[in-house]
């Protein structure tokens, strides 16, 4: 496997835009939080003490995740997505290990995301990493279905 993990820089922007826009229109919808954080990752994840991650797969971008500060020790892994055609070659498994090491390295408590169970990949992974399931608040996303925790010793 020939995928690397590199940080965000400005330019790498659109790719954000894109890989995400991409997955939520084919499976659900783009809600006002989704457009407002795609639009300005700067804004709504770094400048915020977030990290934005790529995968890069014979030099071309292939995929992302962000990292956001929901409160001091707490982080939501969220905006998960890897170009579908080159789906399967374990980027998402790295792109999430890479965001599950981060957290961990920054002295977090905990990390969580928000999910739906359909996206089956996307569970068995977050499953295989550790992730737990934990019961679900109303009103974060509407797509989302399930709600998953790690917890940091």
């Amino acid at each position: 496997m020939d995928i690397q993990i590199i940080n965000y820089k400005p330019e790498y922007a659109v790719y954000f835009d894109r890989f995400n826009r991409d997955w939520l229109e084919e499976y659900f919808e783009v809600e006002p939080i989704d457009k407002w954080v795609l639009e300005n990752p700067e804004e709504a994840i770094i400048n915020k003490n977030g990290k934005i991650f790529f995968a890069v797969y014979n030099e071309k971008l292939i995929g992302t995740v962000a990292l956001i500060l929901i409160t001091p020790g707490v982080y939501e892994l969220t905006k998960m997505a890897v170009e579908k055609r080159y789906q399967g070659l374990g980027a998402g498994k790295l792109l999430c290990l890479t965001a599950i090491n981060q957290v961990r390295n920054m002295g977090a408590k905990k990390l969580i995301l928000y999910s739906q169970t359909n996206l089956q990949a996307a569970i068995s992974i977050y499953f295989k990493l550790g992730f737990n399931e934990i019961p679900i608040e109303q009103g974060k996303y509407k797509r989302a279905n399930i709600k998953m925790q790690i917890e940091f010793g």
